[in-house]
């Protein structure tokens, strides 16, 4: 297991970015890591460009940037397009094909796909959990969180929808 890990997570503005690197930052800080996390806006009031950068560490961290992640959470095709040259070969791309229709297979990092805007709109009639989605098919990929402080850490930050973001982050747990 690697001491410090980099998560990047970009979208646009609605899709909870922030509050993804928020909650993962969050699960981090109660396992007793060194968290740091950064968030950018875009100019636009909504639907503008988001980014929220996350890394984990054992060890003190020397710095917040996520210069190699090995975590790009892509949750559009501008973000994907924009950040995909930035992942290591060792690193993983998460995204979701309702956003990003087609992935580079020239890139030497691997792609995980999760249709988390098609599960939530499936099976809560709103695309409102496909953040639950990412998260729990998240913690399954990573070694470095903890599962169950990821799910209290979506209860604890979110303040209602208790029991359908469980659900979400659950049937995106078992996704992977």
């Amino acid at each position: 297991m690697k001491e410090r890990i980099e998560i990047l997570a970009s979208g646009f503005g609605g899709q909870g970015v922030v509050r993804l690197g928020q909650i993962i930052g969050e699960a981090g800080v109660k396992q007793g890591l060194h968290v740091s996390m950064l968030k950018s806006h875009g100019t636009e009031m909504r639907g503008g460009y988001v980014r929220s950068q996350v890394v984990l560490s054992r060890e003190i961290i020397d710095s917040p940037i996520c210069e190699s992640p090995d975590y790009f959470i892509a949750l559009s095709l501008a973000a994907y397009q924009k950040f995909k040259d930035t992942v290591p070969e060792h690193g993983i791309i998460i995204y979701d094909p309702a956003f990003v229709e087609q992935v580079d297979k020239s890139l030497r990092c691997s792609h995980k796909a999760i249709p988390a805007k098609e599960l939530s709109t499936e099976n809560f009639d709103s695309p409102l959990f496909a953040n639950s989605l990412v998260l729990g098919f998240v913690a399954r990929l990573m070694d470095m969180l903890d599962r169950d402080l990821v799910l209290q850490s979506i209860l604890e930050v979110m303040p209602k929808f208790h029991e359908q973001n469980r659900e979400a982050f659950e049937m995106g747990y078992k996704y992977v």
